[in-house]
């Protein structure tokens, strides 16, 4: 039989970079360093030590509220402590969590859970923690704690989509080190994406464009000085943003109006945005100005590659 429980996935990014430039051997020892670490945070949140997986750990906890605490402490603590490295040597953490039924076989985890955490950590960036709606059940927002709407999300595996959010964890001291570390970061992250392949295409009645991460922030509005133009009247002049994130393309609603955007298979599902954010992925449609019931809205369609 199942129990409810709240996973926590936490992974250090850019491990392979700091194994070439150090050599297997001292490499290991850094990580391993980190690892143990972090399982004493978790331990001390709490939360219960599954395994860890060589540069990262599975932790599970009992009550939402105290995953939540653990994963912000996290993030501040080791911000902090690699504020001070080299940059090329810096390993930032990811932090993927979300509640549901696990089920427990021979000391070891599964379900829906663990495999939704383990993608939320796989997709989102360095700094950041990206858990599902029912990990916030019950969670409180403070001055310096809040919850962002990232919007549905497909996890590979499921058919219906996940409901994200991003957890805004940064002090005054801490949100200043990592303002100073992220130029460079976004930088590298977007010419790694679009060597990769990572771009946008937008459609809107005959027009049609396509956007590389390197292009962006791209603005979709009336006005004739925009990227993107959709001349219609319940558009605004300057509707929309899109812009890059730590390797994730967002829709930034800057509108009078608001904007709707709906995924593509979400049959019935529609995220409205008013000066909100929400990242972009797969196919899908941005209606700008009015809901999608409205049978003249200006739709714009988005392929994320």
């Amino acid at each position: 039989m199942g129990v409810q429980a709240t996973v926590l996935f936490v992974d250090l990014q850019g491990s392979t970079s700091v194994y070439e430039a150090l050599g297997n051997a001292r490499a290991t020892h850094i990580v391993t360093r980190i690892t143990q670490r972090l399982v004493q945070q978790c331990e001390g949140g709490g939360g219960r030590v599954i395994k860890t997986l060589g540069d990262g750990v599975l932790v599970l906890f009992t009550h939402q509220q105290t995953a939540i605490n653990t994963a912000v402490q996290m993030q501040r603590l080791h911000s902090k402590r690699i504020s001070a490295i080299q940059q090329t040597l810096r390993l930032p953490i990811r932090i993927g969590l979300a509640s549901g039924e696990v089920e427990m076989v021979a000391g070891d985890c599964y379900g829906d859970a663990v495999n939704v955490a383990s993608r939320l950590c796989d997709l989102c960036g360095p700094h950041q923690i990206w858990v599902n709606a029912a990990a916030l059940a019950g969670v409180t927002e403070t001055k310096s704690v809040n919850f962002r709407m990232l919007g549905p999300i497909h996890i590979r595996g499921r058919v219906e989509p996940c409901s994200v959010y991003q957890v805004e964890w940064r002090e005054e001291d801490t949100s200043a080190i990592l303002t100073m570390q992220a130029p460079d970061a976004w930088t590298h992250a977007a010419k790694d994406a679009d060597y990769l392949g990572r771009n946008i295409d937008l459609r809107y009645q005959a027009q049609h464009q396509c956007f590389h991460a390197f292009d962006l922030p791209v603005y979709i509005g009336r006005a004739h000085v925009m990227e993107f133009v959709v001349n219609d009247l319940r558009v605004s002049r300057s509707h929309a943003r899109l812009e890059w994130h730590h390797g994730s393309i967002q829709l930034v609603d800057v509108s009078s109006f608001g904007s709707w955007l709906r995924f593509a298979g979400d049959v019935g599902s529609e995220v409205l945005l008013r000066r909100e954010k929400c990242v972009l992925h797969g196919k899908g449609e941005i209606a700008l100005g009015a809901s999608f019931s409205d049978p003249n809205v200006p739709i714009v369609n988005f392929i994320v590659s």
